[in-house]
């Protein structure tokens, strides 16, 4: 297995070297908006600590991603009315990962209405928009 890149984007999120628009952070992960979304509300959920993908990651690393990913999927589903959310994770090139960093997209989605394609870089002011619905959304619960 190759070892873990401390200057993949992630890390350098989690220093505080690169900005974020973080909606959720508690002592083992943190959820922050998708840059490129592609669907709005399209968030990120990353562990605080190294591991590249869920191939390396411990089970205590996986645990907790995944349940701030359940938190996440209910809050997103409410904050946008969604009708469902996807959930997706790549592993390894070959899997479609481009950042090595264990991640976990969430995307709320709306019958009918197609995700948009990767790699374009959203409107920041509407992600920020996004983002407080997000948080709106967990000061209640």
């Amino acid at each position: 297995m190759t070892a873990y890149d401390s200057e993949n984007i992630f890390a350098k999120i989690l220093r505080g070297e690169i900005p974020s628009n973080r909606v959720y952070e508690d002592e083992d992960t943190m959820a922050l908006m998708d840059i490129m979304p592609r669907s709005d509300g399209h968030l990120l959920v990353i562990p605080k600590t190294p591991c590249r993908n869920m191939l390396d990651a411990s089970p205590a690393q996986l645990a907790a991603v995944m349940a701030t990913v359940q938190k996440m999927a209910q809050a997103v589903k409410l904050a946008f009315e969604a009708d469902g959310v996807t959930v997706q994770q790549f592993n390894e090139a070959a899997g479609g990962q481009e950042v090595f960093h264990l991640h976990v997209h969430v995307l709320p989605r709306h019958e009918g209405v197609s995700m948009r394609p990767p790699g374009a870089m959203g409107d920041f002011d509407q992600i920020a928009e996004h983002a407080d619905k997000i948080r709106a959304v967990l000061a209640q619960s």
